[in-house]
């Protein structure tokens, strides 16, 4: 039986005595063969809504009218503003957190008060996750846990230390993918994502840590051991229902067709983005390999600038990818809901799909919705559309989305500011 809270609409969000806060800028097997993908649930119809627009949240570029494409019978609003906002979690208490890199902020937002920061002072604090009353927070260089009683985060705590940044002496101050994510497994396992130094830098895979890897701290501590590996920018991690570890990756730009040739039309669609189930030394090809064709269990294929000739790495013989997005989809916030929305939306992944930057024409930003059934993910769906125009300009970017404890999705937006509550019929 699920219990659900009605959560109001927060007041004052942007009032003067918080501007000065919130200008942000913002387990031991081989992997397993994929199974077949289930059938995907059939898709909701999605129509054109307005966005409900509180007056003191009105600002650019939500200070005109905005349309998002939704479910029907559905709505949207916006809930709060906070520029930069980027992944959120729920406290056990019914609080939303938001974590602000640029800020280096985790800031808390609760039904009827004006958003106010949890954590400052933070290195570009990112990924957030609550195993109990344990708050764990990825940072740029490090993860740590706090004790969250009475609306604090006390107690703090590091569990994993000297992460690479672009302070990391070995990097000169250039690090393209330095922000981090953070899960927890049943048995009491963190992991967290290192993400690739650039595009292509093979030397991220000898590196100490190594870089591109998804890494696991053992059930009550200890050093962090590589548990996946070639996972060029694994931002989306978040455990299913069913105990396991996933990622959304963010794959290579500029990929060399089949002949060698750098050419737009195969980059615009290569190489899919991934969305894989990790299993211990689950291997994800970066920078040798990259997967192909899709949208489920993809195989991989030789990356023409790094492995040529095959010899760097084998990939006939790494095991597909689960699923899959478009090329440059840049999906970043990953999570799971069961049993909460209504069809066909009641069990699957929530994954803010961030859009492209380097495509043409641009891959559109959307919340995407993956069905989930047997400990597998159907084909992409969208939930939330609409934030991009045809000729490719935007008025907003999702990041992540995840459902409350009132059954309405929660959705971050880092380039409008805002957090929006998207309610199915009733909520």
């Amino acid at each position: 039986m699920h219990h659900r809270v009605r959560i109001p609409p927060p007041r004052g969000v942007v009032a003067a005595a918080l501007v000065g806060i919130l200008l942000l800028v913002a387990c031991s097997s081989p992997s397993p063969q994929s199974s077949p993908a289930p059938p995907a649930a059939a898709p909701g119809k999605l129509v054109p809504a307005p966005i409900r627009v509180p007056a003191d949240l009105a600002q650019a570029p939500l200070d005109q009218p905005r349309q998002a494409l939704i479910p029907d019978g559905w709505t949207i609003s916006v809930w709060a503003r906070i520029p930069k906002a980027r992944l959120a979690t729920w406290t056990p208490d019914g609080t939303l957190l938001v974590s602000v890199p640029s800020r280096g902020q985790i800031v808390r937002v609760t039904p009827g008060a004006a958003p106010a920061p949890l954590l400052e002072g933070l290195d570009q604090p990112h990924g957030m996750t609550f195993a109990g009353s344990t708050l764990y927070v990825a940072e740029s260089n490090r993860i740590d846990a706090y004790d969250y009683t009475g609306g604090r985060a006390i107690n703090g705590r590091t569990v994993a230390s000297g992460l690479p940044d672009a302070r990391s002496p070995d990097l000169h101050g250039a690090y393209a993918h330095a922000l981090k994510s953070v899960a927890v497994g049943p048995d009491g396992a963190v992991y967290f994502s290192i993400g690739s130094t650039a595009n292509i830098s093979p030397q991220d895979r000898t590196a100490s840590p190594p870089r591109a890897t998804i890494m696991r701290i053992p059930p009550g501590g200890g050093p962090a051991e590589p548990f996946a590996t070639g996972v060029r920018n694994g931002t989306g991690l978040a455990v299913a229902p069913d105990g396991s570890l996933w990622t959304a990756v963010n794959n290579r730009d500029n990929t060399p067709d089949p002949d060698g040739q750098v050419d737009v039309g195969y980059v615009n669609d290569h190489p899919p983005e991934s969305l894989a189930r990790l299993t211990p030394g689950r291997e994800l090809g970066w920078p040798y390999c990259n997967p192909d064709g899709g949208p489920a269990n993809l195989p991989f294929v030789r990356d023409m600038s790094t492995n040529r000739d095959g010899s760097q790495l084998d990939c006939a013989t790494l095991p597909p990818v689960e699923q899959s997005m478009g090329a440059h989809s840049a999906p970043l916030g990953l999570a799971f809901t069961t049993g909460v929305l209504p069809g066909p939306y009641a069990d699957g992944a929530l994954v803010g799909i961030h859009g492209s930057w380097n495509r043409k024409p641009p891959r559109a930003p959307e919340v995407s919705f993956f069905a989930w059934r047997d400990g597998a993910l159907g084909d992409q769906q969208t939930l939330v559309g609409g934030f991009q125009a045809e000729d490719g300009s935007r008025w907003g970017r999702p990041v992540a989305a995840v459902v409350g404890p009132d059954g309405a999705v929660y959705v971050t937006d880092d380039d409008a500011g805002a957090i929006y509550r998207l309610a199915p019929p009733g909520r």
